[in-house]
């Protein structure tokens, strides 16, 4: 599906959808439990792919009509999948799922779609070598497919923690119910930290103690998987809340208002910090759980996406409406992501008229010398490109479609339906 969008003015009350990456963690939690009932789960591409790999492992995985999902555990130990486990699009399911396939007593294989079978792997998999397990790539080049042999029975083992916090939060998750436990040592610093901080949040509301130590992290084997009341409930998505939050910065003279945006653990909520640094006029009622923005004159500032790597398309447009220079630091892993998505915002903006520098670990939007025009641009399979090349335009002067657009189901099946609500006039074409 294709979406084309004609500038508009917004205006409304904006829902934050469920939070995708608590919700991943709360799925597989879930699944090493015996049983769960999650309630407020982004039901979202990636997430049901995490809900389908539980059903593979001996759990059951079922979804009421308001959303609460009920999830049958397998109770610590998977069982050996009687298929290929297909994790589509979703990196942090292969990731999280590759570490519980080594708990099995047997083989598992693992695959995604073309472009999760292009995404780094080979630390995890090393890192399941070295505590005796087998874990190998079928075309050895530490991509998807993946064949992992278990069980693996703990330890301490050494992995990077530049190219993806998601290693740590599989080890952690898994090795609580090994027989030894895992410590993780860092071999690099630690980027997009955040996320391991609300792995951490979610394994301590599952009854799991897991702790940051002097070069990594720890978590003691032989732990049960028991949340409070056998519940557990999905805060706010901030990554999703980026693009109202930016949408009403860029587009919304007269304000909108976003609901369920409680603090968490999460990184991405640095969002509302950068769009009031930027000069829009922002408040965030922490307690309520509600953000108030409108619209205003933007200026480019710095911002390093270290570990909040999610929001450089969010802030590379922002930084298309804004006056000078957004200069976005330490940005290398960002390319690592369904695409490089340092590369894809600067040619998708190009296309729209909008001048960058980019480098192998920055990337800097030059406002002052750019003119945001209408245009086709491509979303390149990836929903977070989709969703800010759309923000450009409510904006940009004519036009704009955004090719590919099916993809926002990945992390927010309502974004197009939300922009309508809120005022914008866009057409779908099938």
């Amino acid at each position: 599906m294709n979406v084309t969008i004609t500038p508009s003015s917004l205006q409304g009350t904006a829902q934050a959808p469920p939070s995708k990456s608590y919700t991943h963690r709360a799925i597989l939690a879930a699944g090493y439990a015996s049983q769960t009932t999650v309630r407020d789960a982004l039901w979202s591409a990636d997430t049901q792919a995490t809900a389908r790999a539980v059903d593979c492992f001996g759990g059951a995985v079922s979804r009421a009509d308001d959303g609460t999902l009920e999830i049958d555990g397998f109770d610590g130990r998977p069982d050996v999948p009687a298929d290929v486990i297909n994790c589509d699009n979703s990196g942090t399911t292969m990731r999280l799922v590759t570490a519980a396939a080594a708990l099995a007593d047997g083989t598992s294989v693992l695959t995604g779609d073309e472009s999760l079978r292009s995404r780094p792997q080979g630390p995890l998999l090393g890192a399941i070598a070295d505590l005796a397990g087998e874990a190998k790539s079928t075309r050895g080049n530490g991509q998807a497919p993946l064949v992992v042999t278990g069980p693996i029975a703990g330890g301490e083992v050494a992995i990077p923690g530049d190219v993806s916090s998601q290693y740590i939060t599989a080890l952690l998750m898994a090795g609580a119910v090994t027989d030894e436990g895992i410590d993780v040592v860092l071999e690099t610093e630690l980027k997009s930290a955040p996320y391991v901080d609300i792995t951490l949040e979610v394994l301590e509301d599952f009854g799991v103690e897991a702790r940051q130590t002097a070069d990594g992290f720890s978590v003691e084997g032989g732990q049960s998987y028991d949340p409070v009341g056998g519940e557990y409930a999905v805060p706010g998505d901030f990554s999703s809340i980026s693009y109202p939050l930016a949408a009403g910065a860029i587009a919304s003279e007269d304000g909108v208002r976003i609901e369920g945006a409680n603090p968490s653990a999460q990184g991405d909520t640095a969002i509302v910090d950068i769009v009031d640094r930027m000069g829009a006029d922002v408040d965030w009622d922490r307690e309520a759980g509600t953000i108030d923005v409108s619209s205003a004159p933007l200026s480019g500032i710095e911002v390093s996406v270290e570990d909040t790597p999610d929001l450089l398309p969010t802030i590379a447009t922002l930084g298309a409406v804004a006056d000078g220079d957004t200069h976005i630091t330490n940005a290398e892993h960002v390319r690592y992501k369904e695409t490089d998505r340092v590369s894809a915002m600067a040619e998708e903006l190009g296309t729209m008229g909008v001048e960058s520098t980019e480098e192998h670990d920055s990337l800097t939007i030059h406002g002052s010398e750019s003119t945001l025009e209408g245009a086709t641009v491509s979303g390149r399979a990836d929903h977070r490109i989709i969703m800010a090349l759309a923000l450009a335009g409510l904006v940009a002067d004519g036009e704009t479609t955004v090719e590919g657009t099916d993809h926002v189901d990945v992390s927010f099946p309502g974004f197009f339906g939300l922009l309508e609500e809120l005022g914008c006039s866009l057409e779908r074409q099938s």
